[in-house]
């Protein structure tokens, strides 16, 4: 039977048609029911099969195509990639699999390596006790109610605390403009949905966040890469890229940025919303780990100076709560709430009604605060001994210290793809700097981070860390010697 006949197309679905074919495509491909090298029915034919024009056919084979998923001949037609034609795609995800450890927000599992490689808190440090507490109390006082599907929106009592949390960040939101959702990656991909079509444009920072990436191009986007530099991202190239593209959004992340640990001034917080304006654009703003800012004066996000209504904000606690319990929100400006909620609707991910509510109890009670305030004390501790570490194997790998944050961006003279491979060989693990590019270019960087290192390994990584460099530098001059 033809693999078209078990395409499901939604034609009363908010998602484009070329969208929901591309996905079934890309179904059919990963789970191996479409093979390296086949062919795909030409595009008249498998349009007529569909009931569906030509146009919506080529734009889904486009977008299969830049997603690296399959390859075109010229006079041939389009077939899948091959294991010896492997994607960029692909490649990142091999490059994550072999070199980064398990996915972001999975337990580590092999406790004998050094992972460096996770943003994850180890579990120990999650408030268990506490948030059981409050789980049971929600129980007893809500009942079979704690089970009852919210309003798309969200549980109200927790937007309401979540208002009054960021309030605190110097951001005025009403209560009906928040959005609970299931964390960063969730929020972005609902983003993404309401305000991207195939062939928009849309901005980000170079480096940037991997998943960042994976929603723009699942959604067809054109992605225009502009450097972040010294206090945010280099506004002059910005400028220039919202003038030859009128992108559709920019997107940011102005505390202890991923990969970077770049934490944005406030010139150039300034300067990033007039530009926005100017342009008539988005800004999607992660304000990341705002909560981990170990020195210097306190920072406030683009959305606290967002009088023009440009900004969407975006808020996750994974990173430094509990990653399980899935929950983050939206503030979002108000002519974009109903695209928001369309979008939130096709989403498959939901934040349960009892984790809503504990959640809200949690914050009304304190519990939240203190919290905060000890992993704070914890994350300060790990931080200053990568620091002290790291700063005595200059001029090996050299670093900016970010002031705050989980991670390290580091820089040596190696390409990063190979030192990573070296320093997994010898027991510890880091994120290659190059996975977080649009092109997977050559890159001498790589991330470090600390958040699920034991205090007294720390050192002992980043000897292993030293140890791989030497290797390297030895093995490309010839002299190959271990450092043990």
């Amino acid at each position: 039977m033809a693999f078209h006949e078990f395409i499901q197309l939604d034609k009363n679905s908010p998602e484009a048609m070329y969208i929901q074919i591309y996905n079934e495509i890309k179904k059919f491909i990963e789970n191996g029911s479409l093979k390296p090298h086949e062919k795909l029915p030409a595009i008249r034919n498998l349009g007529s099969k569909l009931s569906v024009n030509n146009v919506t056919i080529v734009n889904a084979y486009k977008m299969l195509e830049q997603n690296g998923l399959v390859y075109s001949k010229v006079g041939s037609g389009t077939f899948v990639k091959g294991d010896d034609n492997l994607s960029n795609v692909e490649d990142k995800e091999n490059i994550k699999k072999s070199l980064t450890g398990p996915k972001e927000g999975t337990v580590h599992e092999n406790k004998s390596e050094i992972n460096f490689a996770t943003l994850t808190p180890d579990p120990v440090y999650f408030p268990v006790q506490e948030f059981k507490e409050a789980m049971n109390e929600v129980l007893d006082r809500d009942g079979g109610y704690a089970f009852a599907y919210q309003e798309a929106k969200g549980y109200y009592p927790l937007r309401e605390s979540l208002r009054d949390y960021i309030i605190n960040r110097k951001v005025n939101t009403d209560i009906e403009d928040i959005h609970i959702i299931s964390g960063a990656q969730q929020g972005i991909d609902i983003v993404s949905k309401a305000l991207i079509n195939f062939n928009d444009t849309i901005v980000v920072e170079s480096p940037t966040y991997t998943g960042a990436l994976a929603a723009f191009r699942s959604r067809g986007a054109n992605i225009i890469e502009v450097p972040i530099i010294s206090g945010g991202m280099d506004l002059e190239l910005l400028e220039e890229a919202l003038k030859k593209y009128s992108p559709k959004l920019i997107y940011v992340m102005t505390s202890f940025q991923n990969p970077t640990g770049i934490s944005y001034s406030d010139e150039k917080k300034q300067g990033l919303l007039f530009l926005a304006k100017k342009y008539n654009t988005y800004i999607l703003e992660d304000d990341y780990l705002p909560e981990l800012k170990f020195s210097g004066k306190e920072t406030y996000p683009v959305k606290a100076i967002d009088t023009e209504d440009r900004v969407i904000y975006l808020k996750s606690f994974s990173k430094i709560f509990m990653p399980g319990i899935r929950l983050g929100f939206l503030a979002v400006p108000k002519s974009l709430t109903s695209n928001i909620m369309s979008a939130k609707h096709t989403s498959d991910i939901s934040t349960s009604s009892l984790m809503q509510r504990t959640f809200d109890l949690y914050i009304r009670k304190k519990k939240w605060q203190g919290h905060i305030e000890r992993m704070s004390k914890i994350y300060k501790n790990k931080y200053d001994i990568t620091i002290k570490a790291l700063r005595e194997v200059t001029p090996f790998i050299e670093f900016d210290n970010p002031e705050g944050g989980i991670h390290i961006y580091c820089k040596s003279d190696m390409d990063s793809l190979m030192l990573g491979s070296i320093i997994k060989q010898r027991g510890a693990s880091v994120v290659p700097g190059r996975v977080f590019y649009l092109d997977n270019r050559e890159d001498t960087h790589f991330r470090l981070s600390f958040a699920a290192v034991e205090d007294d390994k720390i050192e002992e990584g980043i000897k292993i860390i030293r140890n791989a460099y030497m290797d390297l530098k030895n093995l490309n001059s010839g002299n190959l010697f271990p450092y043990l």
